[in-house]
């Protein structure tokens, strides 16, 4: 995955925050001023979408390689017995939950999925938050499949049994009509 010098190459798979896993077409330069950059050109797998990131901004942006295997368990572990703290506010909760899911840690996203459905189960929701709801479920079921190299039902599956667990559930695709 990553060069000994800690750079990407060609075919790698990355997950870009906030918007899923990409894959690393190009690898280019570009004269900026008098300075001569390079960046990843990334495609992201969800929208088809062109992604271009200066070299020196890969930590900035938190642009990362895709989970192993084994971070998989932690996921799950958390979804099943971990706790959330939601603030009761709306505002000052969608703004935390915003923060928390641009960091692109998985398990945050997890946090925020997880606090969500909690809220959802003992109260509806808004429309925004829906939809960052909706954008969790996809960040996660998406880079574990393709960290477990499945089809995204599997993941889901294996999603659904871990919320089972404290009695959490997805909302059906009914729950989100506006």
């Amino acid at each position: 995955m990553l060069s000994s010098n800690g750079s990407y190459r060609i075919g790698d798979k990355v997950v870009y925050p906030n918007h899923g896993v990409g894959i690393i077409e190009q690898i280019s330069s570009r004269t900026v001023g008098q300075n001569v950059e390079q960046f990843y050109l990334l495609t992201i797998k969800s929208s088809s979408l062109k992604v271009m990131v200066p070299f020196h901004n890969v930590h900035a942006v938190g642009m990362r390689p895709v989970v192993k295997s084994h971070e998989i368990n932690k996921i799950v572990d958390f979804l099943a017995t971990g706790d959330c703290d939601n603030n009761e506010d709306w505002k000052n909760r969608f703004k935390e939950n915003s923060d928390r899911m641009r960091t692109g840690s998985l398990l945050e996203i997890a946090s925020v999925l997880k606090g969500l459905l909690l809220l959802n189960h003992a109260k509806p929701i808004s429309f925004r938050e829906k939809k960052m709801l909706e954008r969790c479920r996809y960040l996660l079921v998406s880079e574990l499949a393709m960290a477990r190299n499945c089809e995204e039902t599997e993941i889901e599956d294996l999603l659904t049994d871990a919320l089972a667990k404290c009695e959490l559930r997805f909302p059906e695709a009914a729950d989100f009509a506006a």
